[in-house]
Formats: structure tokens, C-alpha cells, sequence
């Protein structure tokens, strides 16, 4: 469900066949994403995506000059797009969930919310180097930014002005969002953040519905959604079929009985045809590797059994709150850093207990990190992209051992991405060592989930995660160090925030149901299928030894302890490369009848 256009306004420019063209000169919309447009004399502003402002509000920024903090002023996930008549200039997401992306073509730019878009009119191929990174360094996304799935499409930077001159040269962009400390109680800033988020999507669709895992992410969502609308709130639980008393359910009806009337309970149990690997070879194709991938068996029967029985066509789902709500271990390094001994101490007791670790290598490499600038950790990083740094788990970029079936021509695409980020000037220097790293995960795992909002809507599902929109991050991340929780606090921010809704069981609750049982028998049953087409296109492309590669598949399918993220990754994009294979791209034509691009 795209939207695009070009840098500069001359006739002739194309769009992607089925696009309509939008009010503004060069701009197209492909499917459903909301776009509002805005005129004043010769001024064309484009609102595009979800987004809180009202129609006064809209039309005033064609008629002023459009604010630095557009892009996070209002609820949503939303970019603007300014045409300037020499040029276009747009105000980038600062969280990534509406990620944007531009290519050179034929003496101008042309920018869009789909990277495959793009590539069918640049004629790009698969950049091979970046694939090397989303399979062995999936962690580093720093090794990655700005860079899509296609050679030469890049993303624009988020929480940026971006400039895209007329002629096709490169963007200028500068830094509109920095999550710098300010006062005020947290909580409430989050409060006020998801609930008008949550409202966002009530307002839209009154016939949405919500995860409801009992978990205390969805249950706010729920909570909140169910409180705003005139009829109970369609909350779906998925269970393994067979068991109808696991500990989700059982909170999940908790949140039921709360709600007294407001939550429609719909459970929902999988069978063996929703089992992880199921169809992996079938998924649909997106714009990068989609986190439910491996799932997408599970997800999109869910959301299939929503429409056909339900009527749902927006799902809430509390998907990213983990990146958002959660301290990272630099947290340690911050307050060490800042000279707050005691309480690093204390907090690397709480989080050793809990990881049941040893507490010394977590305060030594909180030491070591809070001497190390990131510059300094990716220089390091860049001389061996590979390397675990540190015994603990208090560090700038966590890795992953690399697995034995990677080539040599993909350690060295590895290490040359590493160079590379290594050389790039920090736009956000300066922050905190835990914020700067949340900065980095927020943006990874949102961006990611776009691509899942695409596997949604090919099942004419339109899929929300509130806490990735920018208001919600930006509302935690300027958290001052003094009042960030501590490092092994469950989401007390959340919980303080919704106190007052929110059954006290859910509040106390720190665990989530798992589907680990259902993931090793999925792999099992999937194992014919993976050991046939597991890896042939990542193989091709030379970045992985076959043979070596699916014998760990063997191995992991027989429940062989080892590192599985490495190998989930590389099936998740072997089957993206599956899905770009067997779906035609594409076509753009010109306004000319019957002339395609």
C-alpha cells in the first residue's frame, strides 16, 4: 500500500500501474494508506500515513512553514512531504515505522514508501552485501542504515529533513528529532502518547479489533481500545488447540472480566496447519524479510479467521513495546558513566538474579563501556564484525558467533559493511549510551514491522502497533536518567502509566506464554520442505556453504542445543528471495496509453 512520487515536476513521469494520482504534481497512491493533501498559491504538502492532525491543522502547512517536529507533532506514523517547486522535502518518521526510501532515475529522484516499488523502476537488483548483514549480524542493524534490500534504493534517514533535489543528486538531510532529556513524569507522558495513539485507530475504524495475549502490552491496547468505542472490542487469544487453561487465557480473561461488557473475548486455536515453517516457501512477498516470516502460517490464518468471521479490517496489535519499554544493559554503562555507582550496582545484582549470571562481568564491562564511545566500539567492530566483545552483556553492539556455514565471501561483505559504518558520522551524537541504542533497536524493529503490515494486508488486514509511533518513543526515550526504571523492572513505566485500568493480576505479571513446543514440532514437520529448498538462493548468491547449512537444520530440527537465531534468519531471508523470485515486480507506466516503463 505504497505512496510515492518524484523530485521534480515534469510531464511525462510514470507511476506504478493500478496508482492514483494524488493532487499534488508528481505524487501517486498505491491501496488503501491514508494521504491527505494540502494547497496554498504555489505550496503542495502531502501528509501520508496514519496521523492525528485535524483538517485545520493539515491545510496549515501548506500556508506556514512547515515545524522541525512535524514528523512526531501528532499521533500516528506518518511522513510529510513538502514540494517545493525545486525539489521535494520530506520530514522522515523519527521511530521508522513509516519508513521512506529514494532512487536516482533518469535525471531525477523519485522517493517512495515501498523499497521493491523503487527497484522495479530503477531496474535495481538484490544488494547482496546487505543481505550478508540481515543474516549474520541480524543484531548490528547499525552495519545496515540507510541501506534497503536493493542496490542503490536508500532509506531516507528517520526523524530527519531530507532534502531530494529535482535533478536526481544526492539528498542533504539533517537531524530533526533528538531525544534529549526533559522533566516531567514519565508515566504520563506515556499515557497521554497511547491513548491518543489507541484513539487514532478507534476514530478511524470503530470495528477494529486487538490482540488480547494476556500479556501487559496487549491488554492496555485492549483496555484503552474498549473504552473508547460504542460496542465491545473484538479481542482475539490464540492458544494451542487443546489447551484452554494456559496462563495467557487465564489472564486474558481476567482482562475479559474487568472490562465488564467491553471486551468481546474471541479465542482462537491453532492447529497443526498454524505451526511455525508451515508453507514457508509460500510467504508472500514483501518489501524486506518480515519478522513473521517463519510464522506467517500463524499470523495470517489469524487474521484470515478475523475477516471472514469477525469483519475485521484494522488489528491492534502490542508488537514493539519489548524495544520500547525495556532497559538495555548500557543502562549500567550510563549510570556508571555519570558516577551513579551505587545504583549500577545494585541494578547488576537485580539483573544477574534474574538472568541467573554473574554479577562481576556485567559491572566490568559496564566499566569498559562507559569509557568506550560508539565510534570507538564501531572502529573496534569493523576490524572484526564476528567477535562477541565482552563476557557480560554490557555492550555498544551485541553479535552473534558466526555460524560455521558461512562463507568467506560473506564474512568479507560483513566486514566491509562494518568499515563502512565505522566511517559514518553519528547523527545523534552525544545521547546517553542506553538511549542511543534503544534508538538503533526502536528503529530496526519498527522498519521490520512495516514489512509485516505488508503480509497483513494481502490478507486485507490493516495492521497497527501504537507503541511504534513516534509521540509513544519519544516519550520514553526522554526520560531522564534519574527516573529511567531499573534494569530488571518489568515495564513499570506501563504499569504505573495504566494503574488505574488494568487488573491487578495483569500489573504483576512478568512472564508471556511460549510456543517453543510448537516451533521444534513445526521445524519438524517443515523438514522435507527445508532440507529440499532451505538456503538454494542465499547459496547462489554465495553466502552460504549448502551442505553445512542444512545439516544444522537437521541438527536444530532434532532439538540439538545450538544457536538457532543465525539460521532462523537465514531461512527468513532465503524465503523472502523465494517470494521476489516467483512475484512479478511491479510495472510502472507513463501517463502515455500503453507505454510501460
Amino acid at each position: 500500500m505504497p505512496i510515492g512520487g518524484f523530485s521534480a515536476n515534469r510531464p511525462g513521469l510514470p507511476h506504478p500501474v493500478g496508482a492514483h494520482v494524488l493532487a499534488a504534481p508528481t505524487a501517486w497512491r498505491s491501496g488503501v494508506i491514508p494521504v491527505r493533501v494540502a494547497r496554498h498559491a504555489d505550496r503542495c504538502v502531502l501528509l501520508a500515513g496514519p496521523c492525528g492532525a485535524d483538517d485545520d491543522e493539515v491545510q496549515g502547512l501548506a500556508r506556514r512553514a512547515v515545524p522541525a517536529s512535524v514528523a512526531w507533532r501528532w499521533p500516528g506514523a506518518y511522513a510529510v512531504v513538502e514540494d517545493v517547486g525545486n525539489g521535494v522535502v520530506v520530514h522522515t518518521d523519527p521511530a521508522s515505522a513509516l519508513p521512506v526510501y529514494a532512487v536516482a532515475w533518469e535525471g531525477t529522484g523519485a522517493w517512495s514508501t515501498s523499497a521493491r516499488s523503487l527497484a522495479a523502476l530503477a531496474g535495481s537488483r538484490i544488494d547482496v552485501e546487505r543481505l550478508a548483514c540481515a543474516v549474520l549480524a541480524p543484531s548490528l542493524p547499525v552495519l545496515a542504515e540507510g541501506r534497503s534490500h536493493f542496490d542503490g534504493v536508500e532509506q531516507l534517514p528517520p526523524g530527519c529533513r531530507v532534502t531530494l533535489p529535482p535533478d536526481g543528486r544526492p539528498y542533504a538531510a539533517s537531524a530533526a528529532w533528538r531525544p534529549d532529556p526533559v522533566g516531567g513524569p514519565p508515566h504520563l507522558r506515556l499515557r497521554n502518547a497511547l491513548t491518543s495513539a489507541v484513539r487514532l485507530r478507534t476514530t478511524a475504524d470503530p470495528a477494529l479489533a486487538g490482540d488480547l495475549s494476556g500479556g501487559l502490552d496487549s491488554t492496555t491496547l485492549s483496555v484503552v481500545a474498549a473504552s473508547m468505542l460504542d460496542r465491545p472490542l473484538d479481542a482475539v487469544t490464540v492458544h494451542p488447540e487443546g489447551m484452554t487453561d494456559g496462563a495467557d487465557l487465564s489472564y486474558a480473561r481476567l482482562a475479559v472480566a474487568a472490562s465488564h461488557g467491553r471486551i468481546a473475548h474471541r479465542p482462537l486455536p491453532l492447529t497443526a496447519a498454524h505451526r511455525p515453517y508451515t508453507r514457508l516457501y509460500g510467504v508472500p512477498v514483501t518489501d524486506e524479510p518480515a519478522p513473521s516470516t517463519l510464522t506467517h502460517a500463524r499470523l495470517l490464518g489469524q487474521l484470515r479467521w478475523m475477516r471472514e468471521v469477525l469483519g475485521t479490517r484494522t488489528h491492534l496489535t502490542g508488537d514493539g513495546s519489548d524495544s520500547v519499554l525495556f532497559q538495555p544493559p548500557a543502562h549500567l554503562a550510563d549510570l556508571v558513566r555519570h558516577g551513579h555507582y551505587r545504583r549500577a550496582a545494585g541494578e547488576a545484582v537485580g539483573w544477574a538474579r534474574l538472568r541467573r549470571t554473574p554479577v562481576t562481568p556485567l559491572l566490568r564491562d559496564a566499566a569498559a563501556m562507559a569509557r568506550t564511545t560508539r565510534a570507538q566500539a564501531l572502529a573496534r567492530l569493523a576490524t572484526n564484525p564476528g567477535e562477541r566483545l565482552g563476557a557480560g552483556d554490557v555492550r555498544w553492539f551485541p553479535t552473534l558467533p558466526v555460524p560455521p556455514w558461512a562463507t568467506p565471501d560473506a564474512l568479507r561483505l560483513l566486514a566491509r559493511a562494518a568499515e563502512r559504518a565505522a566511517a559514518r558520522p553519528d547523527v545523534l551524537p552525544g545521547l546517553d549510551a542506553s538511549v542511543r541504542v534503544l534508538v538503533d533497536e526502536i528503529r530496526e524493529v519498527a522498519r521490520t514491522a512495516a514489512a509485516d503490515a505488508e503480509l497483513a494486508a494481502s490478507e486485507g488486514i490493516d495492521l497497527h502497533n501504537p507503541f511504534l509511533d513516534a509521540r509513544v518513543v519519544d516519550a520514553i526515550l526522554r526520560t531522564p536518567l534519574r527516573d529511567r526504571p531499573p534494569l530488571h523492572a518489568y515495564k513499570p513505566t506501563l504499569t504505573r502509566a495504566f494503574a488505574d485500568t488494568l487488573p491487578a493480576e495483569v500489573r504483576a505479571r512478568t512472564t508471556k506464554g511460549g510456543f517453543e513446543a510448537d516451533h521444534y514440532s513445526g521445524m519438524r514437520a517443515a523438514l522435507p520442505e527445508l532440507l529440499g529448498s532451505a538456503g538454494l538462493r542465499l547459496a547462489a548468491l554465495g553466502l552460504l556453504d549448502l551442505a553445512r547449512f542444512r545439516a544444522d537444520v537437521r541438527r536444530a530440527s532434532a532439538g540439538v542445543p545450538m544457536p538457532l537465531a543465525t539460521i532462523e534468519q537465514a531461512l527468513t531471508v532465503d524465503a523472502w528471495l523465494h517470494a521476489i523470485d516467483r512475484t512479478p515486480p511491479p510495472v510502472w507506466t507513463s501517463p502515455v496509453p500503453g507505454k510501460a516503463v
